[in-house]
């Protein structure tokens, strides 16, 4: 970015602060999330009770620490996005196939989750195509924001009060596209015969942020994927040569180096947009590097030698995943102390890993710019939630 268009969005910052983005909870008035598994509240399960063919929708012993109940999170309890809800002082935010009585439509003005997990950014068929994978739900990027603008008669009464909604409110673009890569790759194709679908998929994500915008959106989080690398399931499916792993966190590096490019790339995007649209505050997630900080130093975060690379539920292995079982099958063992672990099934993270990460995303310095600088009111509320790590 040169000298010229890093000052044009210092200033455009600056008019963001400025045009009185802080509401009546000193930041959004609520939260809108698109995306995967990795956001999903529950849509998925409501979905498994339509779909009879999907069999997989993150029931116990998914959720055994979320309040006692399992929802449909792909975790044992919270996520990142409920941290977040939390830290604003918002309620949790529901899923958009909750529900839709009186009191589920009423509850959106303060936030609905259109993740779905399994959800690709490129359509389904594209997926269905490169993996040989069918996929009973269509749930894509441009299927969840299909569904958003579909429910905005009931959340907004005509295109102003629209308007007005969605610029409060704090969207979430994703995670989304780790599955465009994930599906392929479990299917047995090789790093360089994905690395082609990575512009799709920016392109896509970009297309979305865009249309977002023109549709009133004011402050956008973007995230980038995660270090699939390190997950247990990629290190079982993927056995390499000592070559191949990093030396420091035992990851796999040429699947890390992948996901970098991805991330790079659409950071690139991200600021193309940003020298555009100087009153909109687009902030990128660095999912890659807060999680990787914890492979770095596990200890320093309360995680053991044995819950770095292993998952907590499992149904066996060196890595307590895999091929043929999965978390919640006859097969299972869960850990006794799934704090200690940063994997929960394999694919997924514990609450206390996602814990961490949203302390350094929305707390912290991993996102650009830096949210809490942006939302004081995150910052002072996530000193009660750090106590308990």
């Amino acid at each position: 970015m040169t000298f010229s268009s890093s000052s044009r969005f210092f200033l455009g910052f600056l008019v963001v602060l400025w045009s009185g983005r802080l509401y009546a909870n000193e930041c959004y008035s609520s939260i809108i999330s698109f995306g995967d598994s990795i956001a999903d509240t529950g849509n998925l399960k409501q979905l498994a009770s339509i779909y009879s063919n999907l069999t997989f929708a993150c029931t116990p012993p998914y959720g055994q620490d979320f309040i006692g109940q399992s929802t449909g999170r792909c975790s044992n309890g919270r996520l990142i996005i409920d941290f977040l809800a939390e830290s604003l002082g918002l309620p949790l935010i529901p899923p958009y196939f909750n529900g839709k009585g009186s009191d589920d439509v009423a509850a959106w003005r303060q936030g609905v989750n259109y993740a779905v997990g399994t959800a690709t950014a490129l359509d389904s068929s594209f997926s269905e195509a490169q993996s040989g994978e069918y996929s009973v739900i269509n749930a894509s990027l441009g299927v969840q924001l299909a569904w958003f603008k579909q429910s905005l008669p009931s959340i907004c009464d005509n295109t102003s009060d629209c308007r007005n909604f969605i610029g409060r409110s704090l969207i979430l673009v994703g995670e989304i596209g780790g599955n465009d890569y994930n599906h392929p790759l479990r299917a047995g194709k090789s790093i360089d015969e994905i690395k082609p679908y990575v512009p799709l998929v920016i392109d896509t994500i970009i297309s979305t942020v865009n249309e977002l915008i023109e549709m009133g959106a004011r402050t956008l989080v973007v995230p980038g994927n995660f270090p699939i690398g390190c997950f247990p399931s990629y290190l079982t499916i993927y056995k390499s040569d000592n070559k191949e792993y990093d030396p420091i966190t035992s990851c796999l590096a040429k699947l890390n180096e992948f996901v970098e490019y991805h991330n790079k790339m659409l950071q690139t995007k991200l600021n193309e947009i940003r020298e555009l649209n100087l009153d909109v505050a687009i902030i990128y997630a660095d999912y890659y590097n807060s999680v990787m900080q914890i492979y770095r130093s596990p200890y320093e975060y309360g995680f053991t030698n044995n819950g770095t690379l292993k998952a907590c539920c499992g149904c066996g292995g060196p890595f307590n995943y895999n091929l043929t079982g999965r978390c919640g099958d006859a097969c299972t063992t869960v850990c006794d102390e799934p704090d200690s672990y940063v994997s929960w099934d394999g694919i997924h993270l514990t609450e206390h890993a996602y814990k961490l990460i949203f302390k350094s995303l929305f707390q912290g310095l991993y996102t650009t710019p830096e949210f809490y600088s942006m939302c004081p009111t995150s910052s002072q509320v996530g000193i009660e939630l750090s106590s308990s790590i």
